[in-house]
C-alpha cells in the first residue's frame, strides 16, 4: 500500500494501516485538505504586559482575536490601528493564565482555537502549516517550535535557541507521555475546541505544568497530539541571568504536582532493572562489580535471544538490542544524576574522592553530548555551552526537589524500573 515512501488514505484498510503508522513513530502525516483561518480565535491571556500585548496583536492580521485582561493592574487598552478583530474580556481579579486561557476558550464560538501569550511572536505561514493536522479527526492539539525572539543577543539567549525550556527540537513528532516529545508549552498551541472543552480545560489549580497535565490528559483519553517544528513562533527570553534561573526553578516545581495526578508519568528517570543493576555495578570500578555487571549483560543476552529465536542470527539481533538498550540506558542515568538528582551527586562528591572524579567526567561528557546533538549553525561553543547546561539543570532540579518537598510527595522524584 506505501509507493515511494508515501501512503495515500482512501478507505477504511488504509485509514487503519495510517493510524498504526503514525501512532508509532514510524511516519508523519502529510495532509492535503486544511480548515480555514476563519474557523480560529486567538485567545491572548495578559497580566501586566501591554507592550507585549500591542507587539504581538501588530503581526496579526485578519484574525479574530480574544484578549484576556487577568486582572491587570491597569486595564488593557487595544490601538485602533489594528489588521486583526479584537475582543477584550476584563477580569477584576487575577487568577492565573489557565483561569484566562479557559474563560476565553469559553467565549470563542469557532472550531479551532489557538493559544498565544503576549511574549510571543508568530513566524509567516505558522497557523496554516499547523491546521493541516486537524483534517485527521483524531488530532486535538497541534504545537508550533519555539524558538528565541533574538537569538544573538546574550550567551543565553544563545542558549535557549536550541536548549530553552520551550524548545521541543527539530523532528516532526506526536506527543506522547513517554515519546521522544512528551509535552508541549502553552506559550503557543492550537487545539480542538470542542476536544479541549469535553476535557476540562486547564487545571486553574496548577501554579507550573498546566500545560504537561493538559497534553497527557488529553493523551489519555485517545486524542492524537502532534509537534509541528516547521511552525514557528518566537518567543521573548528572560533578559538576565536571575530571571533566567528562577523561571528554570519555576518550571522544576511544577512536577510535583504531575506526579501526584499521572502516577508513575512524571518519573525523572525511566530505566529496566537490567540495566540499573550493570550500570550501579560498572559504576563501583571494582572487580567484582565488574564482574557482577558482565555476568548481568550476558543473563540479559540469553534472556533476549529467547525473544528472537524465530529469527535468523538470534544471537546478533539480542546483542544489537541490548548494547542499543544500555548504552541510551546509561545517557540517560547521566543526565539525570547531573539534572533531577544533583543533590544526591553533590552528597556522594563531598563524601568520596572516586565519586568526585566520575562525577565530574559524567558532568563534561554528558554536556559535550547534548552540544553535540542539539548544535545549529551559530549556536554556542562547547564551554559555553556546557556550561548553560549545567546551570540550566541546577535550576530545574532545585525547582524539583524544592516542588517534592512542597507536595511532601516523592512521586516526581522516585525512578522507575520496569523488568524489561
Amino acid at each position: 500500500m506505501i509507493g515511494d515512501g508515501y501512503l495515500e488514505v482512501t478507505g477504511p484498510t488504509s485509514a487503519r494501516v495510517a493510524r498504526r503508522l503514525l501512532d508509532s513513530g514510524v511516519a508523519n502525516p502529510r495532509p492535503r485538505l486544511l480548515p480555514s483561518v476563519e474557523d480560529v480565535t486567538l485567545i491572548v491571556p495578559v497580566h501586566n504586559d501591554e507592550a507585549g500585548l500591542r507587539r504581538l496583536l501588530s503581526t496579526l492580521r485578519g484574525h479574530t482575536v480574544i484578549v484576556v485582561d487577568d486582572g491587570s493592574d491597569r486595564p488593557v487598552r487595544i490601538p485602533h490601528a489594528l489588521r486583526c478583530r479584537v475582543t477584550v474580556l476584563r477580569r477584576d481579579r487575577r487568577r492565573g493564565p489557565s483561569a484566562a486561557r479557559n474563560f476565553g476558550l469559553r467565549a470563542a464560538a469557532t472550531e479551532f482555537v489557538a493559544f498565544l501569550d503576549p511574549d510571543v511572536l508568530p513566524r509567516t505561514g505558522w497557523l496554516e502549516v499547523m491546521l493541516g493536522h486537524f483534517s485527521d479527526p483524531k488530532v486535538a492539539l497541534v504545537a508550533p517550535r519555539i524558538l528565541a525572539m533574538d537569538p544573538d543577543s546574550t550567551v543565553l539567549a544563545r542558549y535557549e535557541h536550541t536548549r530553552g525550556s520551550l524548545h521541543r527540537g527539530r523532528r516532526e513528532s506526536a506527543v506522547q507521555a513517554h515519546g521522544p516529545v512528551p509535552y508541549v508549552p502553552s506559550s503557543a498551541l492550537l487545539v480542538r475546541r470542542t476536544a479541549l472543552l469535553a476535557d476540562g480545560g486547564f487545571d486553574e489549580s496548577m501554579g507550573a505544568g498546566d500545560d504537561v497535565d493538559l497534553c497527557w490528559r488529553l493523551d489519555r483519553a485517545g486524542w492524537r497530539l502532534r509537534y509541528e517544528p516547521a511552525a514557528r513562533v518566537a518567543h521573548s527570553n528572560p533578559v538576565t541571568l536571575r530571571k533566567w534561573f528562577v523561571h528554570k526553578l519555576t518550571h522544576g516545581t511544577g512536577v510535583a504536582p504531575l506526579g501526584q495526578r499521572h502516577a508513575g508519568m512524571a518519573a525523572p528517570l525511566s530505566l529496566p532493572v537490567w540495566t540499573a543493576a550493570t550500570a550501579l555495578l560498572f559504576g563501583t570500578l571494582t572487580r567484582w562489580g565488574f564482574l557482577g555487571g558482565l555476568l548481568t549483560l550476558v543473563t540479559t543476552l540469553f534472556r533476549l535471544r529467547r525473544v528472537f529465536a524465530e529469527l535468523d542470527n538470534p544471537t546478533r539481533v539480542a546483542a544489537i538490542y541490548m548494547a542499543r538498550g544500555f548504552s541510551g540506558g546509561v545517557w540517560r542515568l547521566a543526565a539525570a544524576l547531573c539534572r533531577d538528582y544533583w543533590p544526591v551527586t553533590l552528597l556522594g562528591m563531598l563524601c568520596s574522592r572516586r565519586i568526585r572524579q566520575t562525577a565530574v567526567t559524567v558532568a563534561v561528557a554528558d554536556g559535550l553530548a547534548d552540544w553535540f546533538i542539539h548544535r545549529e549553525p551559530g549556536s554556542l561553543d562547547p564551554v559555553r555551552y556546557v556550561a548553560c547546561k549545567r546551570l540550566d539543570d541546577v535550576a530545574y532540579g532545585a525547582g524539583l526537589w524544592r516542588g517534592a518537598m512542597r507536595q511532601r510527595s516523592a512521586a516526581a522524584l522516585r525512578p522507575t524500573l520496569p523488568p524489561h
